[in-house]
């Protein structure tokens, strides 16, 4: 791969960059999560579970329609994970005070457990990919992040992001 710093303006948006770029992301997201799967496989839960379970630990009392907006699946898809989630104890669901038809969620200690162990086990390799980059390698990276959402979306992921 070419080296970024030393490439002539826009060589990285040539055709074969590109595909190194999103043959990075690829191989990047399959080694973030793979501790968490191999983790998450001892409980007989897979990727699904993983991403309820840190967005419910990062805002407690999520209503079940945000859950479903975030992750952008279908209510089929969550029904079963969230219940697999909550009858083997890890989430809870209380109704909602102003509205009872509301179903707010909340990780138990148990779930609060588990997620601290499966963001434990990403957070180190983030901050050692982090620390090899540089902060303002980071801040780009942050910023390509951002850029690969769609434009309709980036003003509430970068709301969620900066309340988490």
């Amino acid at each position: 791969m070419a080296d970024l710093k030393t490439m002539a303006p826009a060589q990285f948006l040539r055709d074969e960059e590109l595909r190194k770029g999103i043959e990075l992301l690829y191989f990047a997201y399959r080694d973030l999560v793979s501790d968490p799967d191999e983790a998450l496989a001892e409980y007989g839960f897979g990727r699904a579970h993983h991403r309820v379970i840190h967005f419910v630990g990062r805002r407690p009392g999520m209503a079940v329609a945000e859950l479903l907006d975030i992750l952008s699946i279908t209510k089929q898809s969550l029904s079963r994970v969230l219940g697999s989630l909550i009858d083997e104890g890890y989430v809870r669901q209380d109704k909602g005070s102003r509205d009872r038809r509301q179903r707010l969620l909340y990780l138990t200690d148990k779930g609060a457990e588990l997620e601290r162990q499966l963001h434990a086990l990403q957070r180190d390799r983030v901050i050692r990919a982090y620390k090899e980059a540089g902060a303002d390698a980071v801040a780009g990276f942050w910023r390509v992040l951002l850029g690969l959402t769609d434009p309709e979306n980036r003003a509430a992921i970068q709301d969620f992001v900066s309340k988490s």
